[in-house]
């Protein structure tokens, strides 16, 4: 058994017909994805005589003294099993034919290269075989050989959100994809589980939250800039954290706190901004906007990036390259951002020396309100200087380590600072192209500071800023608010890992080791949740049927802030800061697009303009909306009412 049968000197039909069955094989990777038929993607006969006699043949030829050909053996056990095509089996046939009639020692050496060229096709074969089965599970959109669904995504880079919504219509809520087509890999690490479904989301976000953590990738991606932070944790820590930060956004004085940061930012920057202005990229003075505030309500510091002249500050900066340095880490496997970071190459360094940066900066910020706290004994000093932000408050409640509050700062600056920037410069552009609405918008507010400032100088309306009475009754501005965020979430995609086998809702089975992303995006635009018209912008699905009341949908229906154990505790506080923000923008100037500027999504974990958003600014006439609301007998009803007050 030491060696095999010569080939003939027609060596080549052995080349040949292995030439022939690798383009069967490969011919196959074009039927095999996810739309193809399992009557078209056979790749082996049917017979399963035909496949016994293959193994018959294999064993009588003592393959198993080559590694290659123990290899091409296992492939036709494996295609026995499968019953494959009796054309594809037949080529394996030709294969092995022994035959006579060359050198001997020719004829051995010529066989040792035909046995690697056999295991070659093997290979390929087997490959092609199980990439077939494992990719008849698949829904969603067409997974390719080795590369998985990874040339969808660098496709569509550009309109990922709406790609992944056109795959969830017509999968019906819920597909399965794999990052990478690698056996051992695609149907646990790599496999991706995609939903839209309500059901599917109370499953993940709710009744089995224990089993759907954010995981070990999200936390190694975010650990240098967030640490072990609320955003960025799970288990004990992020419970513990999190019970700390709900008692104290339940506060009125939290309110308060946000109310002033918020008021101060708009009548002193933004609005003379604006006064000033002919054209402004909006979206730019959003995100300063707001910087501003939750840095104030996270650590009572103000930067001042919206001061005159938008001048640059460092701390703000380098919470900007850190953030985008932390983002680029999606784009590589792990293993190549640890080597980069490593060898402190590229984006690595400049989130290392960012994150310096930041630490010394907040490490200061620190160490100055311990101080200031240690110092404030005597309960008038209290007073004067009532440290209300969440740093000092959670200074307050337990013993944490300068660490641990410099990442408790650093989560809610990030949770913060761009999702209510982000929804707002959506409202706005939404707004601008849709005059009903802003007209709706901007009678109720006048229909309200009538009603609580008097009738008789409209000039008093803008003298001040809204307080919480009056921001309470913008119902209609809060349905306009919500209806941006159904169409745009300021988070699009959001991910969760498994951590033991589980089943959907829907029927759908996760393995462990698996992710689920649930796409906020398209669940705001999904017809069989919304109705036929699910992509228009129409604020009255969120009022009662007389209009004066707000009706909050289904949590696991509108997500924009998340739902379950983990909803977003700043939610009320976002809603005040973008009501105060949009109602005293609107009441005192007309948005429009500048012309030529193009409105596109960026592609980054939030949904940003890709080139901001370029508005022209002009004053409004109030006069003209006065003049519709005496029309419509409200402003008389509005003098009434504040007449009664009095």
């Amino acid at each position: 058994m030491g060696g095999l049968v010569p080939v003939r000197s027609g060596f080549s039909r052995l080349h040949a017909a292995a030439a022939t069955l690798l383009g069967a094989a490969v011919g196959q990777w074009s039927v095999v994805g996810i739309d193809c038929r399992p009557s078209t993607a056979s790749i082996a006969a049917r017979s399963g005589a035909t496949a016994r006699l293959l193994y018959r043949h294999a064993h009588s030829l003592a393959l198993y003294r080559n590694p290659a050909l123990r290899a091409l053996h296992v492939t036709l056990t494996y295609f026995s099993c499968q019953r494959s095509s009796s054309s594809s089996s037949l080529l394996l046939l030709l294969l092995l034919l022994p035959a006579g009639g060359s050198d001997h020692q020719t004829g051995t050496t010529a066989m040792e290269a035909g046995t690697w060229a056999a295991a070659a096709v093997a290979a390929v074969a087997l490959y092609v075989a199980w990439f077939w089965r494992m990719s008849r599970g698949l829904s969603g959109p067409r997974v390719w050989p080795l590369l998985g669904s990874l040339p969808g995504l660098v496709q569509h880079a550009e309109d990922m959100h709406e790609w992944i919504a056109a795959n969830l219509r017509r999968a019906g809520g819920t597909y399965q994809t794999c990052i990478f087509a690698v056996p051992g890999v695609a149907r646990r690490g790599g496999l991706v589980t995609v939903t839209c479904d309500p059901r599917n989301l109370e499953h993940v976000l709710k009744a089995r939250f224990d089993n759907y953590p954010k995981g070990p990738f999200w936390h190694a991606v975010f650990r240098d800039l967030l640490g072990d932070g609320i955003f960025n944790s799970d288990g004990d820590t992020w419970v513990a954290q999190r019970k700390t930060a709900a008692l104290e956004f339940t506060t009125r004085t939290l309110r308060t706190a946000m109310s002033r940061w918020v008021s101060r930012s708009i009548h002193a920057r933004l609005l003379p901004i604006l006064a000033d202005a002919h054209v402004v990229d909006l979206q730019d003075l959003l995100l300063r906007l707001t910087f501003d505030n939750i840095c104030g309500l996270a650590f009572g510091k103000d930067p001042e990036t919206l001061a005159r002249g938008l001048p640059d500050n460092a701390f703000a900066s380098a919470f900007d390259r850190a953030t985008e340095a932390t983002l680029n880490r999606f784009i590589f496997p792990e293993c190549v951002w640890r080597c980069k970071k490593w060898l402190g190459l590229g984006m690595e360094t400049t989130l290392a020396r960012s994150v310096r940066h930041v630490d010394r900066y907040l490490s200061a910020v620190i160490k100055a309100r311990k101080l200031e706290l240690s110092a404030a004994t005597r309960k008038d000093l209290l007073s004067a200087t009532p440290h209300d932000d969440l740093l000092s408050r959670f200074m307050r409640k337990g013993t944490y380590s300068d660490e641990s509050l410099q990442h408790v700062a650093l989560n809610f600056i990030l949770a913060g600072r761009d999702t209510s920037s982000v929804a707002l410069s959506w409202f706005f552009w939404l707004v601008s192209t849709h005059p009903a609405v802003e007209r709706n918008i901007v009678r109720e507010l006048c229909a309200v500071l009538a009603g609580s400032r008097g009738v008789e100088d409209p000039a008093l309306w803008l003298a001040a800023p809204l307080d919480f009475e009056e921001l309470d009754r913008l119902v209609y501005l809060k349905a306009a608010l919500s209806e941006t965020l159904r169409l745009y979430p300021s988070v699009p995609e959001d991910s969760k890992h498994v951590v033991a086998d589980d089943v959907l809702p829907d029927g759908t089975f996760v393995p462990a080791g698996s992710s689920v992303t649930y796409s906020i995006y398209s669940a705001g635009r999904m017809k069989t949740v919304w109705g036929e018209d699910c992509l228009q912008f129409r604020p009255e699905r969120w009022l009662s049927d007389d209009g004066t009341r707000f009706q909050p949908h289904d949590s696991y229906r509108f997500v924009a802030f998340n739902a379950g154990p983990r909803i977003c505790l700043g939610k009320d506080l976002a809603y005040l800061q973008m009501k105060n923000i949009a109602g005293s923008v609107l009441l005192r100037h007309r948005l429009t697009v500048a012309p030529g500027h193009r409105v596109e999504q960026k592609m980054s974990l939030t949904l940003f303009m890709k080139h901001g958003l370029r508005m022209e600014v002009r004053p409004r006439d109030l006069s003209v909306v006065i003049d519709e609301l005496r029309g419509a007998g409200e402003y008389d009803a509005a003098a009434r009412a504040t007449a009664a007050s009095a």
